[in-house]
C-alpha cells in the first residue's frame, strides 16, 4: 500500500510559517492562496492552501501559525493530531475549505518528512517520472469564440486545451472547437454548486457536445435527468472531477467510469489520496490531474503527482504563467520535464 510507505516516516517541527501569494488571472480576478511553511531540523516542508475565499484566506494569514504543532512524530500521528486542530478560526465560507487547508498541512508535512529523512517522494513511492503532457485551461469568452485559444496557440503552436462550458454556447461552438483541434476535455461543470454553480443543465448543449466533439473527455455532467440522458451513448468518455474527494466517491458514480480527474487538494489527506491512486491504477481506470490555480509550491507538487501517476493524462496542471493576466513567454511546453528536488516533496512549477 502506498500510504504504508509514508505513513511511518518521522518528521520533527520546531514551528511554521504563513506565506500569502496573490495574483491577477487570466479569469480577470485576484487569486490569493497561502503557502504553510513547516520548520524542523534544519529542514523547511512547504504547502499550499488553495481555499478560494479571499476573506478565508486573509483571516488564516491573519493568525500568522498560531497553533502549536511542535514535536516529533511520525507522518501518520500528524495526521491525526490535525484531527483536533481547528485550522479555521470561524467556519469557512465552504465545507470544501476544510479538505484545501487540511492538505496545505499534510502537503507541508509529508515534504518536511522525506527531507528530514533524505528521501525524495518518488523513491519514498518507488515510482519514476514521466514526461508530463499538460493542458491549458479557459473559457472562450462572451460571446464565446476560439480566439482566447487562438493567441496561446500564437505562442504555443502545440497548446492542447481543457474548455469551460457556458450558457451562451451553440452547436456552431462545439464545431468551431472541433474544427480548431487539440480540445481534450469539455468541462460542463454541472458538480459545481453555490457560489461556484455551473451553468444550467442543458441538453441541447450537452448533445452537442457529445456529438460534435467526439474525441473529448466530458467532465462533470449534471445528473438532471433530461439533460445526462443524452449521455448515456457517450458515457465511456463522460469523466468526474468536482464531486471526488476519496474512493468512496468513485465507487457511488452512477456508472464506473473509465477516467477521472484528480485533483490532490480536494483530497485533503494524503493517505486519502494515495488510496484513490492505488484504487484506479488497480482497476485499469485512466488519471488525470487537475489544479486549483496554485500560486506557489502547490503547482509544482501536482505537477509532481500528476508526472508519477498519470503522466500522459489530459492534465490541467500546465505552468503557472498560463494562469495569469497575460500569457508569459518561454514557459516548458508540453510534454515538460519535471524538474524535481532530490529529497522531499517539491518541483520547479515554472
Amino acid at each position: 500500500m502506498l500510504d504504508e510507505r509514508i505513513a511511518t516516516l518521522t518528521l520533527e517541527i520546531d514551528d511554521y510559517e504563513l506565506r500569502p501569494l496573490q495574483s491577477s488571472t487570466s479569469s480577470g480576478w485576484t487569486r490569493h492562496s497561502t503557502v504553510v511553511a513547516l520548520r524542523g531540523a534544519g529542514h523547511e516542508g512547504l504547502g499550499e492552501d488553495v481555499t478560494y475565499e479571499k476573506d478565508d484566506q486573509l483571516g488564516f494569514q491573519a493568525t500568522g501559525g498560531s497553533h502549536d504543532l511542535r514535536g516529533r512524530m511520525t507522518f501518520d500521528e500528524f495526521s491525526r493530531r490535525l484531527d483536533a486542530v481547528a485550522l479555521f478560526a470561524a467556519p469557512p465560507t465552504r465545507t470544501m475549505n476544510r479538505l484545501y487547508r487540511r492538505w496545505a498541512f499534510e502537503s507541508a508535512a509529508l515534504d518536511l518528512a522525506l527531507r528530514q529523512n533524505g528521501l525524495s517522494l518518488a523513491a519514498a513511492l518507488d515510482r519514476e517520472f514521466a514526461p508530463l503532457r499538460y493542458v491549458v485551461s479557459l473559457g472562450l469568452g462572451s460571446p464565446p469564440s476560439t480566439e482566447p485559444l487562438q493567441r496561446i496557440r500564437d505562442s504555443y503552436p502545440g497548446a492542447e486545451f481543457k474548455v469551460d462550458l457556458s450558457p451562451e454556447w451553440t452547436a456552431e461552438t462545439a464545431r468551431a472547437l472541433e474544427a480548431f483541434g487539440g480540445v481534450t476535455t469539455i468541462d460542463l461543470k454541472g458538480q459545481y454548486h453555490g457560489s461556484f454553480e455551473g451553468p444550467p443543465a442543458n441538453a441541447t448543449q450537452y448533445r452537442a457536445v457529445a456529438e460534435l466533439l467526439p474525441e473529448a473527455w466530458i467532465e462533470d455532467p449534471s445528473f438532471e435527468a433530461e439533460a445526462y440522458d443524452t449521455l448515456t451513448a457517450h458515457l465511456d468518455r463522460v469523466t468526474w472531477d468536482a464531486n471526488i474527494h476519496s474512493v468512496a466517491d468513485v465507487v457511488q458514480l452512477p456508472t464506473v467510469p473509465r477516467c477521472v480527474n484528480i485533483k490532490p487538494s480536494r483530497f485533503g489527506f494524503v493517505s486519502e489520496l494515495l488510496r484513490c491512486y492505488e484504487f484506479c491504477e488497480s482497476r485499469g481506470m485512466r488519471m488525470y490531474g487537475g489544479g486549483q490555480f496554485e500560486l506557489g509550491a502547490g503547482r509544482g507538487q501536482i505537477q509532481y503527482l500528476a508526472s508519477l501517476f498519470h503522466p500522459d493524462g489530459a492534465n490541467d496542471v500546465a505552468p503557472l504563467g498560463f494562469n495569469r493576466d497575460v500569457t508569459e513567454p518561454g514557459m516548458p511546453t508540453s510534454p515538460m520535464t519535471i524538474a524535481a528536488a532530490p529529497i522531499g516533496f517539491r518541483a520547479d512549477s515554472d
